[in-house]
């Protein structure tokens, strides 16, 4: 399928390595230009790099910090040098592990401008180029946990379902100037992330660790790949999804147990 992507310039934010990574080469995949940032110069730069080799698109490398006004407007800019973003996903993001109890609110404030103010940044200043160029799509990668949380992470909980809910309530604004604003919310994806942690907690016996996690939580009995993650992405994204507004999608492998 032609997901109508050729040419257009897709900005992914935290793009350096797993779930943002993935979409950002998905995009290229599809004949996209990309626009990938990460806080570190050498990492986003390589990555940059071999897009460009893998895909013969343009991918410039964008160092920010996007939970800062500098960072975003650094991505914003580049964005502009190359004529105007048609799409964004908001994916820079981690998770946490704390209680609510100890906590500090310096630890809040940093996921809340990171996971929400960095969306909201980057939306209000890429919305001027989609809306010149007639339009364009905007996704925002929340988690499952926005909508089913796990005990230990309260503020990664928190500051998700926020971003859904900015989501949901951007696109009610946003379809007014021709911009579809859609949130992704990934289950149990097999990224870099969970592999190390897995290593941290069972050491040699981390893959059976991976498994006893997806039998537990996952209908399916394993984790998504980064891939299926960022085909679906891609796909919301694109012109064959173009009735699709204002949604939030489960990629979820069953985890989800509401309706």
């Amino acid at each position: 399928m032609d997901l109508g992507l050729h040419g257009k310039i897709a900005v992914v934010t935290g793009a350096s390595k797993g779930i943002g990574l993935g979409i950002a080469r998905a995009f290229a995949r599809e004949g996209a230009n990309v626009v990938v940032t990460a806080r570190t110069q050498a990492a986003i730069e390589a990555v940059a790099a071999q897009i460009g080799r893998d895909f013969g698109v343009t991918a410039r490398a964008v160092a920010s910090d996007v939970a800062t006004p500098e960072g975003c407007q650094a991505v914003i800019d580049a964005a502009a040098s190359l004529g105007g973003a048609d799409i964004f996903v908001s994916n820079a993001g981690t998770g946490s592990n704390e209680t609510v109890a100890e906590a500090p609110d310096e630890k809040w404030q940093s996921y809340w401008d990171l996971h929400v103010m960095a969306a909201v940044r980057l939306s209000r200043g890429l919305a001027p180029q989609m809306e010149a160029k007639g339009g364009g799509a905007m996704l925002m990668n929340a988690s499952i946990c926005a909508v089913q949380p796990l005990w230990y992470e309260p503020i990664y909980n928190t500051t998700k379902a926020a971003l859904m809910m900015f989501a949901k309530t951007l696109s009610t604004e946003m379809i007014k100037r021709g911009i579809r604003v859609n949130t992704v919310n990934p289950g149990l994806i097999r990224t870099p992330d969970w592999e190390n942690t897995a290593r941290e907690l069972a050491g040699a016996n981390w893959e059976g660790y991976l498994q006893e996690v997806a039998d537990e939580h996952a209908d399916i009995k394993r984790f998504g790949t980064v891939e299926e993650l960022a085909d679906f992405c891609a796909f919301i994204c694109s012109p064959r999804a173009s009735y699709c507004v204002g949604s939030a999608y489960h990629v979820d492998g069953g985890m989800l147990k509401t309706t």
